[in-house]
């Protein structure tokens, strides 16, 4: 099949599975001169029904570009719920803002502002209640460092999803130059050699081409 045949299967389940009621947050963000790197919206709802399944009531996203990924997680958690996201930019900030507010879900979502490596630890050090699922979408040659800190900020059962680690199928170059597709191979390698890691890599096509998300539990010690 070819990349477009891929877009027509997504259209097919947006339309029967998904719906488009984003529509307006993919619009703002394009409008904003945002990347047009968000998940897919197959994608978002797949991230929405992991956390319903783990009943995920706190939930840290580390990579929040214009909010679409995050309102789908914010939905997940519930009214009661809470999602912590980082964004490196200010202005990509400001549109997420936009985006939650209009979507329903702003109350439950509190934006921190800065690199990740640095609002990181000041998030550990506040003692915040362990996050049931962590969603890691950022600048991808630090994918590894911000899985050492999901395991600082979960709890055994919780789940870390790791986004765009199959890189076109780049990671089974052992030998590539390609910054993130070294950084793939290393978080890939990390969640295996993680005793308190359990993971595998799902690859995905769709309208955004080839590429797939590594998946992890984070073990107790009766595991």
């Amino acid at each position: 099949m070819t990349t477009s045949e891929w877009a027509e299967v997504d259209r097919y389940l947006v339309e029967t599975l998904v719906g488009d009621g984003d529509s307006e947050t993919f619009a703002a963000n394009a409008a904003a001169g945002l990347p047009a790197i968000d998940v897919s919206p197959p994608q978002g709802k797949f991230l929405y029904l992991i956390a319903k399944s783990v009943r995920a009531r706190r939930v840290l996203e580390i990579g929040t570009l214009g909010g679409y990924s995050t309102t789908w997680l914010a939905r997940a958690v519930g009214k009661s719920g809470q999602v912590v996201t980082l964004e490196f930019e200010p202005r990509h900030a400001e549109v997420a803002r936009v985006n939650l507010d209009r979507s329903g879900v702003g109350e439950r979502v509190e934006i921190r502002v800065g690199a990740a490596l640095d609002t990181l630890p000041v998030l550990a050090e506040q003692q915040p209640e362990p996050f049931d699922l962590v969603f890691i979408d950022a600048d991808k040659v630090n994918n590894s460092n911000y899985v050492r800190w999901a395991l600082r900020l979960t709890r055994p059962g919780s789940v870390i999803i790791v986004d765009n680690v199959v890189r076109n199928g780049g990671i089974a170059d052992a030998d590539s130059a390609d910054a993130a597709v070294r950084a793939s191979r290393e978080v890939i390698e990390l969640i295996a050699a993680e005793p308190r890691l359990e993971g595998t890599v799902l690859q995905t096509v769709g309208g955004k081409g080839w590429d797939g998300l590594a998946y992890a539990v984070v073990l107790g010690e009766d595991d």
